[in-house]
Order: C-alpha cells, then sequence, then structure tokens
C-alpha cells in the first residue's frame, strides 16, 4: 500500500524510538520524510536506516531559531508540508519536592513551548486540508509519581488539539493526539540508573497493562499511520491511546 503517495511529511524526534519508526512507516507508504533531531550522529544513522525520500535536520525545539532553519530547509526542498508527527520531547522523573525551576523550564520549553511552536511555524507551510498529529502520553491520565512536570506538558497538548482544531477548521487541518503507553524505545531506557532497574520497572509496568507488556516504536507508528492518512479522514480533535488498556481500565 501506498497511502500517503506524494505526501510530503515533518517528524520531530525523529532520529529513535516512535519517531524513527513512524519515519520509515511513512516512506515505505510513499511519502518524503523530513527527520528533526538534537544529535547529529543518530539524524545521521537513521537517514541511513531508512535510506531514502528522507532528510535529517538537526533541531532543538525548544530554540525557536531551530524552528525556523527547520522550515527553511523544507520549503527550499518541498515547498509544502502534508503531514506534521510533532514527536519531540524531553522526559526526567523528579518529584515535586527535589524539582528545580531548571528542570521545570527544560521540561515545559521543549515538550508545551517546543510543540506549540512547530506547530505555529509550520502553518503557513502547510498545506490546507493536512494532518497535524501531536505525541502526548497516556501518563497524563495518571498520577504515577515523579512525572507531575512531563504529565503536565502532556496535558497541555491535549488541550492545544481542542482549540487549533476549531481555530484551523476553515483550512481543513485535522489535529489529533496519539497517547503512547510505556513503549519499547531508547528514551524509556534512559530514564533509569542501571539495566537492572529498567527491567524490574518494565516488568512492574507489564503488569499494570492488560495486555501483559510494553508497546512496541511500531505500534505507535501505525497509530500515526492511521491518522495522517485518508483513512482518517472524518477524525479531528481525538486523543488516541495506544497503551494496551492501561487508561482504559
Amino acid at each position: 500500500m501506498t497511502v500517503l503517495l506524494n505526501k510530503v511529511a515533518l517528524i520531530t524526534g525523529g532520529s529513535s524510538g516512535i519517531g524513527l519508526a513512524t519515519a520509515k512507516r511513512f516512506v515505505a507508504e510513499g511519502a518524503y520524510v523530513f527527520i528533526a533531531g538534537r544529535r547529529q550522529v543518530e539524524l545521521d544513522s537513521a537517514v541511513a536506516e531508512i535510506g531514502h525520500n528522507v532528510t535529517g535536520v538537526q533541531v532543538d525545539i525548544s530554540d525557536l531559531a531551530d524552528i525556523n532553519r527547520l522550515y527553511e530547509v523544507v520549503a527550499a526542498q518541498k515547498g509544502k508540508v502534508d503531514i506534521i508527527f510533532a514527536n519531540a520531547a524531553f522526559v526526567e522523573s523528579m518529584l515535586v519536592i527535589e524539582a528545580t525551576p531548571e528542570h521545570f523550564d527544560q521540561t515545559f520549553n521543549t515538550n508545551a513551548r517546543g510543540t506549540y511552536f512547530t506547530v505555529q511555524k509550520a502553518l503557513p507551510f502547510m498545506n490546507d486540508g493536512g494532518s497535524i498529529i501531536l505525541v502526548a502520553s497516556a501518563g497524563k491520565n495518571k498520577g504515577f509519581p515523579t512525572r507531575s512536570t512531563y504529565s503536565g506538558t502532556k496535558a497541555a497538548l491535549r488541550s492545544f488539539v481542542r482549540t487549533w482544531t476549531t481555530e484551523l477548521k476553515d483550512r481543513r487541518i485535522r489535529f489529533n493526539v496519539i497517547s503512547p503507553g510505556p513503549v519499547q524505545t531508547p528514551m524509556l531506557d534512559g530514564q533509569f540508573p542501571s539495566e537492572e532497574a529498567a527491567g524490574q520497572s518494565k516488568k512492574h509496568l507489564a503488569s499494570i497493562i492488560p495486555l501483559g507488556r510494553l508497546g512496541r516504536p511500531e505500534e505507535v507508528a501505525a497509530a500515526a499511520l492511521f491518522l495522517a492518512s485518508d483513512e482518517s479522514s472524518y477524525i479531528t480533535g481525538i486523543d488516541l491511546p495506544v497503551d494496551g488498556g492501561l487508561t482504559a481500565v
């Protein structure tokens, strides 16, 4: 199938995990994809892994100048974009009693502010009738300790989508949220101090998920493909959980 044939997509946080899996799926379905990420080495590796119909751009979305430069590259190479998959995020586990202003600012500047302006600055380059998908988290609907800042930013994304769905309705741009549960990615592994701690935590997470396991990046990519394509042409403003049932029961 090529349900994204001749479409142009932008994926932030596209060099690993969910972003990379989604980039691969979009290219396989006929799209040209721009992937944005902070680390050039990982970007180069992702571009090589995808192999064709892809451009990597080094970007920190907490820096508005970087976002401007990203769209300059998109405009120079393709002119317009049809799909935005806003996936870039920062996570740092921190109890509220221990949180610093620096922790708060870094989390909100990337996840909330960075995503907000990634979308705002895309709009002049966005084809009418396009699809914009924000990646939130199942955790925004739970009360997991150490996640107050991270979950707060993800709740903000859900609110953004509600408003933008009505603000941009005349351009027929569809806005939706995907909220993954725990997914086996490098970002997840990076949250633990040791391999042993990671294993114990992931075992616990699997035990509270009705499907009994962590998700795979490719499963989130499949949901992203649905929301990016015309298969979801009458769907906008939703929050789609991809979490093995974690928040449904």
